[in-house]
């Protein structure tokens, strides 16, 4: 009787066709077998369609972009009124008498302002109400360049634009303020001091080097994204350095 391993090359040759290991290479002059191996599968990437145009609308530049707020407060105000410095002009000189900040705080004077851009930058829409102030005493209301504790230029003249004591007694002051009210601020000076006291003042053109003033609305959303804008509310008893005040910051 043939042993069971003398069996095994006949079965492979009648029932398979032969036995051939995978790592086996065919006969000579045989052509090689398909190759079973997958990870060849997919390796040729599709080409890619490039995204669809973007849905374009310029009437959206008329639309609200970048909004930014302000909560005024005696605190923010950097001096007490009787440190006025020597020599202010009298435009800047309270008329009335003066209170601490301690004293208007207690006196529930504050207020809360928004400055809202147009996405285009044409625009910027302003809205403020404040408490605790009597409207009669209100002689003056800007948006100054400054940071923190710091008495800076006067960017917006709001009563060149708008008679004050009426729009505050609105209940909410509104102001549209637009390229026009910035070139009339800065052209609108207090005597010989003007050159500081209006207009916010910025390096000139490449080619100049002039410093030049800011004179769009572009420009002042540009200085409200350094943190460097601020309200302020002078009153007869608080003129120099004003009754409430904001530093200007984005709305998150």
């Amino acid at each position: 009787m043939r042993s069971f391993r003398t069996l095994i090359p006949v079965v492979c040759l009648v029932v398979a066709g032969g036995c051939r290991s995978g790592s086996e290479e065919p006969a000579p002059g045989q052509p090689r077998a398909p190759s079973s191996d997958l990870s060849l599968v997919g390796t040729a990437k599709a080409a890619v369609a490039p995204p669809p145009a973007a849905a374009l609308d310029p009437a959206r530049g008329t639309e609200i972009g970048m909004v930014f707020e302000a909560f005024l407060s005696p605190h923010q105000e950097p001096g007490e009124e009787d440190a006025t410095p020597r020599g202010t002009p009298e435009a800047f000189r309270s008329t009335t008498p003066s209170k601490s900040r301690n004293e208007r705080e207690a006196a529930g004077h504050r207020g809360h302002g928004q400055v809202r851009f147009s996405r285009d930058l044409s625009r910027a829409f302003v809205d403020v109400r404040i408490e605790g102030v009597e409207l009669t005493t209100i002689n003056m209301f800007h948006i100054h360049c400054g940071q923190p504790g710091i008495l800076g230029p006067i960017l917006v003249d709001f009563a060149l634009a708008t008679d004050l004591q009426e729009n505050f007694g609105s209940g909410t002051f509104s102001v549209e303020v637009t390229n026009a009210d910035l070139v009339n601020t800065s052209q609108h000076g207090h005597g010989a001091i003007a050159a500081f006291t209006a207009g916010c003042v910025v390096p000139g053109p490449s080619l100049s080097p002039t410093p030049t003033k800011v004179s769009t609305v572009a420009g002042m959303a540009h200085i409200a994204q350094q943190g460097e804008l601020y309200f302020n509310l002078h009153t007869t008893g608080q003129t120099y350095y004003g009754d409430i005040r904001g530093q200007i910051h984005a709305v998150p």
